[in-house]
């Protein structure tokens, strides 16, 4: 699997932190930036993670705000792109198994560290449903 990972200043630290977490455990990463706690903006990250995505030049994308509020608006703009911020772990499975998300949003300034692992891990484990009223529902937010 490969993934690709963004944030702003604000989701920084923990982006750093989950690329090594990623490392850890195998899977590809490509870096889309920030490299620095410099003050950006999320708009430009998460659009070019989310075009990363919709292109297929990755299989998903994490992106990292300080509350990841920011990140999942402007991914959700961009076709084919299904953000789903998350901070805790029933909504990482949830959001896979109905939602077929492939980008996760993450809080740094609302989370910690041990939990955006635990969510990471169990968002790229949990393979989309493929029930048929969850079909149905992503057709119809694919629409």
């Amino acid at each position: 699997m490969k993934v690709a990972i963004g944030a702003d200043h604000g989701g920084f630290e923990l982006k750093e932190k989950v690329v090594n977490f990623l490392n850890e455990n195998a899977i590809e990463v490509e870096d889309y930036g920030t490299d620095s706690l410099d003050s950006c903006d999320y708009n430009d990250i998460a659009l070019n993670v989310s075009q990363a995505v919709r292109d297929q030049k990755v299989d998903r994308g994490i992106l990292i705000c300080g509350t990841g509020i920011g990140m999942s608006i402007q991914a959700n703009k961009v076709e084919g792109v299904r953000a789903a911020l998350v901070h805790d772990l029933f909504s990482a499975k949830a959001t896979r198994l109905h939602n077929d998300s492939n980008v996760l949003c993450m809080g740094g300034r609302i989370i910690g560290d041990e939990i955006a692992f635990a969510i990471t891990d169990i968002w790229l484990k949990t393979p989309f449903s493929h029930q048929e009223r969850h079909v149905r529902r992503v057709n119809k937010i694919e629409k």
